[in-house]
């Protein structure tokens, strides 16, 4: 009988291990803070938003064991789609980098990482697109979030956010949120 119940204990073991390894990935900015609202410079320039559409700082650390790359995601769960709304996703960050500065989601800026690939977001343009939620519609969440993950990721060029999703969660070894908020009266 106790043999059972180390075969039974044992995987708990193994999860319990690797919850600990993936909350040990942190996530962090100067920019925003987890539960306080975004500044003007987070919102969207279009759709009738008057923001600076600036991608906030982000740093990470604490990457899990086997990370071979990260991916950073802006999402609003609270978007009136019935699916939310991708704002941002970046794929094939290098294992080695640890922060994203203020703007680095505009690519004509061109500073991402080398390797780095964005994503085209729900506003149908390749980089950061900004808060955007509609005037009278109350508080929005925007969750960003990185991924460490266990390898890079391959995907077409005009992948949805839905795929890019599927992908980056599949290879997920942890991950960690600062979920901001937003809206426009």
């Amino acid at each position: 009988m106790p043999s059972l119940t180390i075969k039974l204990a044992l995987p708990l073991i193994m999860f319990a291990s690797a919850s600990t390894l993936a909350d040990s990935l942190k996530l962090s900015s100067t920019d925003i803070t987890h539960g306080k609202v975004m500044s003007q410079s987070q919102e969207f320039q279009g759709f009738g938003c008057n923001g600076k559409n600036f991608s906030p700082q982000l740093s990470w650390s604490g990457a899990p064991k086997g990370t071979e790359a990260f991916a950073v995601f802006a999402y609003d769960p609270d978007a009136p789609t019935g699916s939310g709304w991708w704002h941002w996703q970046v794929i094939n960050i290098p294992k080695d980098v640890t922060t994203l500065a203020t703007g680095a989601g505009e690519p004509s800026k061109n500073v991402l990482p080398a390797g780095s690939f964005q994503m085209n977001n729900d506003f149908g343009q390749r980089g950061f697109g900004g808060a955007c939620p509609p005037e009278g519609h109350g508080m929005h969440r925007y969750q960003f979030t990185v991924y460490a993950l266990s390898k890079k990721i391959e995907l077409p060029e005009n992948a949805s956010g839905a795929l890019t999703g599927y992908m980056v969660k599949a290879h997920s070894l942890g991950a960690s949120t600062i979920e901001a908020l937003y809206k426009r009266d």
